[in-house]
């Protein structure tokens, strides 16, 4: 495996790992509620506007794995998309990158 394949595994594991830390210790702190979460994202402006610069930059995300993958046929990278949206943007792109530059066959 090339050196930024390594990397970019290293990060969508990273990307993957190091959010839910943060979640996990919030949902401790907070109750199990996916509506306390959802409103802790609009808790003022910085939030908000994070929350959406991630949602735009993910559904980017999604444009270019659905038409990379209709074209290259990389039905494996698929999973780069509920990757992105049930862990994080930090988790799914790094995971495309990593499916996406596996050697061609």
């Amino acid at each position: 495996m090339s050196p930024l394949r390594l990397i970019y595994l290293a990060l969508a594991i990273w990307g993957a790992v190091h959010p839910m830390y943060h979640f996990v210790l919030w949902f401790r702190a907070e109750g199990w509620s996916l509506a306390g979460l959802a409103a802790g994202w609009q808790a003022n402006a910085a939030t908000t506007g994070l929350v959406w610069d991630l949602t735009i930059a993910a559904t980017a995300l999604t444009v270019w794995i659905l038409a990379e993958t209709w074209v290259r046929r990389n039905w494996l990278a698929l999973i780069a998309i509920p990757a992105t949206f049930g862990i994080g943007l930090s988790c799914g792109l790094p995971l495309y990158l990593f499916l996406r530059t596996r050697p061609v066959r």
